[in-house]
């Protein structure tokens, strides 16, 4: 597949080329294997075709609060979803850090063409840093194009090809599989070319408490949430770097 090599420059894994992306808790504590969950405010990010899943508006803010050294983005974003349409804004800016990376600024739509099936992309666009103004979108734009298909009442299938900033065509395919009985959640993605492997599940000990364990290319992850109708908050922990790295995240629904 010689369209979806990664360049030389590309192997220093920039934090958007990078995969997995550690955006959203709920995704980290499943080792982010997400492609085929994606049915939050964080799916803008992950596969915007998962947008269509909620109705209304859900706004997603998170925080790494423990060993920002490697890594120090800090990910919102807000989503509405109406009838077979969803429309995602977000960003990655790393805060109180001297970190020179580009932020980003993503711009998302999904739409549903089958009761079974949805479709969706994202245009995400760097930023540049420690600037006097607001940057609405920003340069050196690329893409994300998904799909999300309920195969089974209990199953669902996703993927989502990813182009790079400044390159042409698709450099990444990531393909995941869900699956969900009653309480419990597995979810499990892999990536081309890297060959990467994610895996993981969620088992809700009640209907607003929630534990999490996955695998994330080797590095073990764990986490907690606590959710209600309007609100949900959760908490991650993974191996990065030879440290442990923590996350929380917080999404309101209205």
């Amino acid at each position: 597949m010689s369209f979806l090599t990664i360049p030389e420059e590309n192997k220093k894994a920039l934090f958007e080329d990078a995969h997995p992306l550690l955006v959203g808790s709920r995704a980290v504590g499943m080792g982010n294997a997400y492609t085929a969950v994606s049915d939050d405010a964080t799916a803008g990010f992950w596969n915007p075709a998962g947008l269509v899943q909620s109705q209304g508006v859900k706004i997603f803010g998170m925080n790494k609060f423990h060993n920002r050294n490697h890594y120090a983005f800090d990910p919102k974003g807000i989503s509405y979803g109406y009838r077979s349409f969803a429309f995602f804004w977000g960003n990655k800016i790393a805060l109180g850090t001297n970190i020179t990376n580009a932020d980003y600024n993503y711009y998302s739509l999904a739409h549903r063409i089958h009761s079974h099936i949805a479709v969706g992309g994202s245009i995400k666009f760097k930023r540049k840093r420690f600037v006097n103004f607001y940057q609405f979108f920003g340069y050196d734009p690329s893409y994300d194009l998904a799909i999300l298909m309920k195969v089974k009442p209990w199953i669902k299938a996703g993927m989502v090809a990813q182009n790079f900033p400044g390159k042409s065509g698709i450099q990444m395919l990531t393909g995941g599989i869900a699956y969900q009985y009653n309480n419990f959640l597995f979810s499990l993605d892999t990536s081309l070319p890297k060959k990467n492997l994610y895996f993981g599940f969620e088992w809700a000990l009640i209907p607003s408490v929630h534990v999490r364990m996955g695998n994330s290319n080797q590095k073990w992850a764990f986490g907690t949430g606590y959710e209600r109708k309007q609100i949900a908050i959760n908490y991650a922990c993974i191996s990065e770097e030879r440290k442990k790295s923590h996350f929380i995240s917080v999404e309101i629904r209205i």
